[in-house]
């Protein structure tokens, strides 16, 4: 911690607690993104795949197969038979993400003039603490 940083020792531990509920469940959010992105990826590959085997079917005399890959899943989106994975992906982050963003900077400026992590800062500084204290009663 730096010394020009605030050090939230000035919020109420309910405080403390609601803003920390509020970084924890954007935190959350960031790794729903991140498997978001995931699924992305993983259907890009099983898409990569199929395209691969269409080629191949069609070699292999199964030419209404090889169709099927082409016109029908292919082109398909990942729900709603139009809305492909990248969609989902950007939906996601432009909507529901974002917004949650947004708010959690709001609670940030309201409740710590814009102080990230007042919890962990506090339970930082308490350990430090202990810690000096006990350095100091062994001498």
């Amino acid at each position: 911690m730096t010394t020009d940083e605030p050090s939230g020792a000035d919020l109420s531990e309910d405080e403390r607690a609601a803003l920390h509920q509020v970084e924890l469940g954007l935190e959350w959010l960031h790794r729903a993104h991140g498997h978001l992105v995931e699924f992305h990826h993983n259907t890009g590959h099983a898409m990569d795949h199929l395209a691969e085997a269409e080629p191949l079917l069609r070699e292999c005399g199964y030419d209404e197969l090889a169709d099927a890959v082409r016109d029908r899943y292919l082109p398909h989106g990942v729900i709603d038979d139009d809305r492909w994975s990248y969609d989902v992906l950007e939906s996601f982050q432009e909507g529901f993400l974002e917004e949650i963003e947004d708010f959690e900077t709001e609670v940030r400026e309201v409740v710590a003039d814009g102080q990230r992590h007042a919890a962990e800062r506090a339970q930082e500084r308490t350990w430090k603490e202990r810690a000096e204290r006990e350095r100091e009663r062994r001498g």
